[in-house]
């Protein structure tokens, strides 16, 4: 596609379906992060067992990461408006149900009811922005909407989360969702068209459920080492999951009407974007969950300091996802993308100075260089890996693109936690009190331990293990720098061929 002027300009009916699409993306992201602020009022009222937590942690994200694929191949065949709307009612029930569960397992079911209603929104939202947009500049304008959206949903959530938590009980946290459901749910038929595959093929089931299967062991396993480390049971999962995988793409290649059409990577953008897509989230999300940390237990600022405290790094990649997206149309997309990953460098550069007493400006700065450099780049690969697909595959790419960032940020808490931790324990081993052996492994457990050791013991142990998370966190800044600009020269040279945004080739369609 080419922005030639035969090419329908969207008006004011699609700029305000793409406001009420961006809502239910922001909304999506904010359920994965408000919980952990209400878990201990949660846990007062409802009294779970440890496993029980752990799946009402758990299980949303799980399951949003597992059924993506399939629900973005099931709007596809039956209509984007049609999934989307289902999943934003089901969504909507499903917060009521949560914030009202009388027991732990009625709270676990909604959470699964959420994931899988999660996971129907997605893909729908930004297909059917494709549709809505068919203009390449302003579908790159609609899509950096949409992202910055999806983006600020995670810093936003302990901010609402905050709020609510300090006027109303637990279960509040999930009501702030109904009202923008039933938003979505009367205008949606209104502002938003409908689309699906003209010639849609049955929907394989098997496929469906391997897809499910890989992801859930996949994504489960690598939480479950970050948590607490290698095991055999998180291995053999992720082995599991990684053989249903390789099933998966086999049954792909011989169906005549697959679930993923796997010609989509024979296209380099879509390729391309969607590998630097998958590194960035894993230093993106990463790294945040290592600044809440620091902030807290290394700084020692409250939830919701913190949580005011990384406005700045969100405020800074939403303007300059936006100054990209203007920018897109004038330079190659190839010296975006290498730009800012050569800027979320330097933000590393910085963080490498974060010591335990650097205090917050080290932080705060390096944050937002990371952020605004790696939120472009976010931005512009979702816009590339949904405009590489041709309309009727739109769903499923757009699925792709999902569950890579589901699996990337897995990823990223699990080997970048796991470095830190690394880290931690070999600088704390031999400072540990040989009866408090856990503050040997994480820093929560430190802070818990120092609490219990009488006179200066306590502070002292305090002391060391900040040091040795601070450590841990310069290390992983220092690793990643070359990290980056190594993707940043591999990106300048593989998407060269792009261009600016409006001017595909050829060789950005996948072949059919």
């Amino acid at each position: 596609m080419t922005g030639s002027p035969s090419v329908t300009q969207a008006g004011w009916r699609q700029w305000a379906g793409l406001a009420v699409l961006a809502l239910p993306a922001m909304l999506v992201m904010i359920d994965m992060s408000v919980l952990h602020l209400a878990m201990p009022r949660l846990s007062a009222d409802l009294d779970p067992s440890a496993a029980q937590l752990l799946w009402i942690s758990d299980i949303y994200g799980f399951l949003i990461a597992g059924a993506l694929i399939p629900m973005g191949a099931l709007g596809d065949r039956v209509g984007r408006r049609r999934v989307l709307l289902v999943g934003a009612a089901t969504f909507g029930a499903a917060s009521v149900l949560a914030a009202y569960a009388p027991s732990a397992e009625t709270l676990i079911a909604a959470r699964a009811l959420l994931g899988l209603a999660g996971a129907a929104l997605g893909p729908s939202t930004l297909s059917l922005i494709g549709v809505m947009f068919q203009h390449p500049r302003q579908r790159t304008t609609a899509i950096t909407v949409w992202m910055a959206s999806f983006m600020a949903g995670g810093a936003v959530g302990p901010l609402v989360g905050g709020v609510m938590l300090e006027y109303f009980w637990w279960g509040s946290v999930f009501l702030a969702a109904v009202p923008v459901m039933v938003l979505l749910v009367v205008l949606g038929p209104i502002l938003l068209p409908e689309y699906r595959d003209p010639r849609p093929a049955r929907l394989d089931l098997p496929s469906a459920a391997l897809s499910l299967i890989a992801a859930l062991a996949v994504v489960y396993g690598i939480k479950e080492t970050a948590k607490y480390g290698w095991a055999w049971l998180p291995v053999a999962v992720m082995a599991a999951g990684l053989a249903a995988g390789v099933l998966f793409v086999r049954r792909q290649r011989r169906l005549e009407a697959p679930l993923l059409d796997l010609s989509l990577f024979s296209s380099r953008s879509f390729t391309v974007s969607l590998s630097t897509l998958t590194i960035t989230v894993i230093f993106m999300l990463g790294t945040q969950f290592l600044m809440a940390q620091y902030m807290q237990m290394v700084l020692g600022l409250s939830p919701l300091m913190a949580g005011l405290w990384g406005l700045p790094l969100v405020i800074a990649g939403t303007v300059a996802i936006f100054v990209a997206s203007a920018l897109a149309g004038k330079i190659h997309r190839s010296r975006i993308f290498a730009a800012g990953l050569v800027i979320a460098a330097a933000g590393f550069a910085v963080l490498t100075q974060a010591d335990a007493s650097a205090g917050l400006p080290v932080v705060v700065a390096g944050s937002v260089l990371l952020f605004a450099g790696l939120m472009p780049v976010s931005g512009l690969g979702i816009d590339m890996i949904a405009s590489s697909a041709p309309p009727r595959q739109a769903g499923s790419a757009a699925a792709v693109g999902e569950t890579t960032q589901e699996l990337g940020g897995a990823l990223g808490i699990a080997l970048i936690g796991s470095l830190v931790n690394a880290v931690y324990h070999s600088h704390m081993s031999t400072v540990v009190p040989a009866h408090l052996p856990a503050a040997a492994d994480t820093l929560p457990a430190a802070v818990a331990a120092a609490r219990l050791l009488p006179g200066q013991s306590g502070g002292e142990l305090l002391a060391h293990a900040r040091n040795a998370f601070a450590d841990g966190l310069q290390l992983t800044a220092a690793l990643a720098i070359p990290v980056l600009l190594g993707l940043a020269f591999l990106a300048a040279v593989l998407l060269r061929h792009v261009g600016r945004a409006g001017q595909a080739t050829s060789r950005d369609r996948p072949s059919c």
